[in-house]
């Protein structure tokens, strides 16, 4: 089905900037792939005004722009509807009623196929506990009709999914595992009807109810799993998103972020969001930088400063210059590096897809042999050569084939998430069992991403003077600080907070500071790796405190235990490169990386990659979204930031990295089983197929050998559950 798009439909929605170019934001329904993308921006890209042509996997917005006719919005609307998409002007929310209503079809279509199965199995019961002579002919023919007024319209209305797949694929030259699957469905169904008319003694309608009830669940289970998983990029898009303070002369107003532009000034409220990136013009404050850079710690600004969206103002309000448009910020190139790794992943081929674009046509080519061997070259009747030819297509139908990755996965993912660990990707494990390369990011990740006094001699009187002082602040040091100490606190008096400095206050009658080391007016160590607060008694200095954020228990263990399997621990950070060197040493890394941006962490993915290398990415930060993304497996902690659980394909809960290694010993295994279930397939049709071939093997026959190999598959599978 597509859209009608009436005279000027689109025309309406173009946007013509400053320089007389003009821009068009479309939803393109029905991309699947990367394949999908190429066809529709060729397409595009072949009108000779385009200056730019970009479509989001994400979102399916299609966003486009030229120079010249305003008119050519319809055309590009037209073009990419004949190229088989559905078009609308775009709205995120048609997105999400898309998925919806894709998630209540197939709920629909798996209840018609369970509800019909259970009915034709009650029936089926009489037909094989009985033959045409203790039940009577007429009667066994009735319950073949009852059967088939059933099952025909539940195939053709629950095996819809299975059918448009296999036509879509068809259309473009290639196969999947829909086809014999659809063919099979078509087939028996067909065979069946033909039985039933001509009164014979077996059909096959619960047969091809039962196989598209069970494929039908995988179905919903990975459509749920890639829901999920999809969708980084989109949420992240959202931070972008919402109003801002914009100052106009003496007055101000709420203008959306998305439309601000480069040299306006904006106002920033205690606890708001930056909303562009910008420079400060006025004012001195503290910004949480964590959801930018991943790193705990805020950073004290001042006038002359660059911020960038998402971070948090913490202390002070601040007034802005924008520097760039939310279309250009920092956030919005990690949204197009998300969509770009989210595209590349697109066009991973799974192991069952690489077997099925072999295993179709073996088949199809086998069941055509067989018919024109008994038809023509035999001289059976056209009839029984049909019937031999269906049998050799339900006895090598891809049950086997179909249930080898998914029944594993089920098992694999089930076990995993008694460990702590959500496997959100269908084809995660498989990647992950290839991996030779494993990157963490620091904060967050290897360390446990919050600052923690570091153990010292301090004065008791000092750390209750400090501790007293410090419970009056929002700031992650002072809240350390704080949580040291379990003694009795001190009323305070005379309190101030200075923006992006310190605290002062009278306690006992005593003139106290507590905050950075410039504050309280004491030179500051350059090698230094590790922040430090001072506290001032009466003007002079009493101590100064450190802290530290402490390596996770096992990080060690785990990078010496990767390193046995040959796989390379690295360590990619945004941190300073004293303290990322500090954290390797003590784990046991070799290879660091610090002082990266993310588009730096994304190009060192990227590199390994082309060095043939596959590569985990372990982090938690806004700022490892994009390298989650891009790496071949990505993993984060349940402790990261929404956009980055989303934007990896397994999330692991807890404290400790052992879910890592547990997931890829897990996955190592799965695959083992992936591998033997083909195993077994395979050789089951080896079997099984010439015996059908020669007219051994009745179609009744042909569908218990089917199952039987199936529940082969699933009892070799099952021993993943006793695996330790």
């Amino acid at each position: 089905m597509t859209t009608q798009i009436n005279n000027n439909a689109y025309e309406s929605l173009t946007h013509t900037d400053e320089t007389g170019s003009h821009n068009l934001n479309i939803l393109v329904k029905g991309v699947h792939c990367a394949l999908c993308i190429q066809k529709i921006e060729t397409t595009i890209r072949a009108y000779d005004d385009v200056s730019y042509v970009r479509l989001n996997f994400s979102t399916g917005s299609l966003n486009i722009k030229w120079a010249g006719d305003t008119e050519l919005a319809d055309d590009f609307a037209r073009a990419v509807e004949k190229l088989g998409y559905q078009v609308f002007p775009y709205n995120p929310e048609i997105e999400k009623n898309t998925e919806e209503q894709e998630s209540r079809f197939l709920l629909l279509c798996l209840g018609v196929a369970g509800f019909a199965m259970g009915n034709l199995m009650l029936l089926s019961v009489g037909l094989w506990a009985t033959d045409e002579i203790t039940m009577g002919m007429n009667t066994r023919s009735l319950m073949h009709w009852i059967s088939a007024l059933i099952a025909i319209p539940v195939v053709m209305f629950s095996g819809r999914p299975f059918f448009r797949s296999a036509w879509a694929a068809l259309k473009n030259g290639t196969t999947n595992m829909d086809v014999p699957i659809s063919l099979a469905l078509i087939l028996a169904t067909g065979m069946s009807i033909f039985e039933t008319l001509n009164h014979g003694t077996h059909v096959y309608f619960d047969s091809a109810v039962m196989l598209m009830f069970f494929l039908l669940i995988g179905r919903y289970l990975d459509f749920r799993a890639r829901r999920q998983a999809k969708g980084a990029a989109h949420d992240l898009l959202q931070t972008l998103n919402g109003f801002a303070t914009v100052v106009e002369g003496t007055h101000t107003r709420q203008m959306l972020i998305r439309e601000i532009q480069p040299d306006m000034i904006v106002s920033v409220a205690v606890g708001e969001k930056i909303p562009v990136d910008s420079m400060i013009i006025d004012g001195e404050s503290t910004v949480d930088t964590a959801l930018v850079t991943g790193e705990t710690m805020p950073r004290d600004v001042k006038t002359g400063d660059d911020l960038y969206a998402g971070m948090v103002n913490l202390s002070t309000p601040l007034r802005l210059r924008v520097a760039k448009a939310a279309e250009d910020s920092l956030l919005a190139d990690i949204v197009r590096l998300l969509e770009k790794a989210e595209q590349s992943n697109a066009a991973y081929v799974r192991l069952a897809d690489k077997a099925a674009r072999l295993y179709t046509p073996v088949v199809h080519f086998l069941a055509l042999s067989a018919f024109i061997l008994w038809a023509f070259l035999l001289g059976a009747a056209w009839q029984d050569a049909l019937l031999i030819a269906v049998t050799v297509l339900i006895i090598t139908c891809p049950c086997a084939l179909g249930l080898a990755v998914p029944v594993v996965q089920v098992l694999a993912t089930g076990q995993l998430m008694k460990r702590n660990v959500l496997v959100k990707s269908g084809d995660a494990l498989e990647r992950l069992a290839k991996i030779d390369v494993a990157v963490f990011d620091k904060t967050g990740t290897l360390t446990l991403g919050k600052p923690v006094l570091q153990d010292d001699d301090y004065t008791p009187k000092h750390m209750q003077f400090a501790a007293s002082l410090a419970a009056h602040s929002a700031h992650p040091l002072s809240k350390a600080l704080s949580d040291a100490y379990d003694g009795e606190l001190i009323d305070v008096s005379d309190l101030k907070e200075h923006a992006g400095q310190g605290l002062s206050a009278i306690i006992d009658g005593h003139a106290i500071k507590l905050g950075s080391l410039k504050y309280c007016g004491l030179a500051e160590q350059s090698d230094n790796m590790y922040p430090q607060i001072a506290l001032l008694i009466d003007g002079a200095r009493a101590d100064v405190f450190t802290f530290k954020d402490h390596i996770k228990d096992d990080a060690k263990d785990i990078t010496a235990t990767l390193k046995t399997q040959n796989i390379q621990p690295i360590l990619l950070s945004g941190d300073r490169a004293s303290v990322a060197q500090h954290v390797a040493e003590k784990i046991g890394i070799d290879t660091v990386y610090a002082e990266q941006s993310p588009v730096e962490k994304t190009e060192i993915i990227n590199r390994l990659k082309a060095e043939g290398h596959n590569v985990l990415m372990v982090g938690d930060g806004l700022n490892d979204a994009p390298v989650l993304a891009n790496a071949n497996v990505s993993m984060a902690p349940g402790s990261a930031v929404d956009i980055t659980q989303n934007a990896a394909d397994i999330v692991f809960m807890g404290d400790q990295l052992a879910p890592i290694w547990n997931a890829y010993k897990d996955a190592v295994m799965a695959q083992k089983m992936v591998k033997q279930n083909f195993a077994l397939a395979i050789a089951y049709n080896c079997i099984a197929v010439p015996f059908a071939f020669m007219g051994h093997v009745t179609p009744m026959i042909a569908a218990i050998c089917m199952s039987a190999s199936s529940l082969l598959v699933i009892i070799n599978s099952y021993r993943l559950k006793f695996t330790p």
